[in-house]
């Protein structure tokens, strides 16, 4: 059977994907030792990462080749902006951090940059680079949670919760969703623009890796 072109995308990325999962913030969150300020920080930079990432899911329903693709973009776009950014709300009223504050947080060095390259990729690639632009995300999402949720829950609620959603079937068929709709834009293009794509693949996989490792420094503006 050939090999899926989502799986070989992965397979490329395999050594920036291990390098998440062995990263000191992703485990602790799966056994509950990550430190509180680290884990606000994420939330806060997290939330302004999801505020670009909806825009993201915008445009994809506007360039959409078809309608059922054009209508589960849009779910996407309302799943992000109530179910994913509500659990954000959720935690950060905990910390005692408003939505307003949240809206008003300065996006650090690594937030503004995938940001930008996301929306720069969905206003200047085609397609098929936006599809795989925006995998590694939503399919990262569901690895790190599935894996993690395996070695048990963490005794913080929180970190629990975080777990509990992107471990679960519902995260799981939207990223099965996105991996399938990556293949089949694969199999109809030319071989360089397959290269755009896994190009467009392993730049936002190396942006999820710096991610963590943004909220685990606490990364900021230097002037």
């Amino acid at each position: 059977m050939a090999e899926r072109f989502s799986d070989h995308l992965r397979r490329l990325a395999d050594p920036i994907w291990e390098a998440q999962h062995a990263h000191p913030f992703v485990r602790g969150l799966g056994d509950g030792t990550l430190d509180l300020d680290r884990f606000r920080f994420w939330v806060r930079q997290d939330y302004l990462f999801l505020i670009d990432y909806a825009r993201l899911f915008a445009v994809a329903a506007a360039r959409a080749p078809d309608l059922e693709t054009m209508t589960t973009f849009a779910e996407l776009l309302h799943a992000t902006l109530k179910t994913e950014m509500d659990l954000h709300r959720a935690y950060a009223a905990e910390f005692g951090i408003s939505a307003a504050e949240l809206e008003r947080e300065l996006k650090a060095p690594t937030t503004q940059a995938y940001t930008d390259f996301l929306l720069r990729v969905a206003a200047l690639g085609d397609f098929a680079e936006l599809a795989a632009a925006l995998l590694p995300c939503m399919w990262g999402f569901c690895e790190v949670g599935q894996r993690l949720a395996a070695g048990g829950q963490p005794s913080d609620p929180r970190y629990a919760a975080w777990i509990a959603m992107y471990s679960g079937a519902e995260f799981a068929a939207l990223a099965d969703w996105c991996r399938a709709l990556v293949d089949r834009l694969a199999a109809g293009v030319a071989a360089e623009a397959r290269q755009r794509m896994a190009e467009a693949f392993i730049t936002s996989s190396r942006y999820e890796l710096a991610f963590w490792q943004m909220a685990w420094t606490q990364e900021r503006w230097t002037a």
